[in-house]
């Protein structure tokens, strides 16, 4: 709850939950009070990986990885109404969300992340560049982004960043949020 407080203090209007190793039991305790406190932030909720959490907490949407659910079963049981994103690491993934229509896609790794040991290749600002030329979908920049890395991201054609550690990690949230959110501007 700190971390999403301080976040949303720092102008940040997207939060998802990520937790790869809760038991669902442990994830529907940590997500739920979560989807609360965004809504009262007027913060967009996203859970990653998971359609079932998202349901059962009246989530936003979803991220999906390449191994999650499939996108199509995803929407048919998510309906309409909540964003499905994409992740994906490739012009060929790209290629076929394009097709496919998610609300967003996450592109990268842009840089070496911090939060994951097992990622694809590294991709760096230019590949974001030759990947927006493939899609009108919104692209998310992923992947070991720090503040300095915002602005050339954003004018190789990234319609917003993720991050993890680069926040989270941070001393202090809030200033580290709103060093991203200043940079988006």
């Amino acid at each position: 709850m700190e971390i999403l407080n301080a976040a949303a203090a720092g102008h940040v209007r997207i939060f998802q939950y990520r937790n790869k190793t809760a038991s669902m039991k442990e994830a529907l305790a940590e997500a739920g009070p979560l989807r609360d406190r965004a809504r009262e932030l007027n913060v967009l909720f996203l859970v990653n990986d998971r359609c079932d959490l998202a349901l059962a907490v009246d989530a936003d949407g979803v991220h999906l990885g390449q191994s999650d659910l499939p996108y199509l079963k995803a929407r048919q049981l998510l309906g309409g109404q909540r964003y499905i994103g994409l992740s994906t690491h490739n012009p060929g993934q790209v290629k076929e969300a394009e097709q496919l229509r998610p609300d967003y896609i996450g592109f990268g790794p842009i840089f070496m992340p911090a939060s994951k040991t097992d990622h694809d290749p590294v991709v760096g600002v230019e590949g974001l560049a030759r990947v927006r030329a493939l899609t009108s979908l919104p692209v998310f920049a992923i992947g070991g982004i720090q503040t300095q890395h915002v602005r050339p991201l954003m004018e190789a054609g990234a319609n917003g960043i993720a991050v993890i550690s680069a926040v989270c990690g941070a001393p202090d949230i809030t200033a580290a949020a709103t060093g991203f959110t200043e940079q988006m501007t």
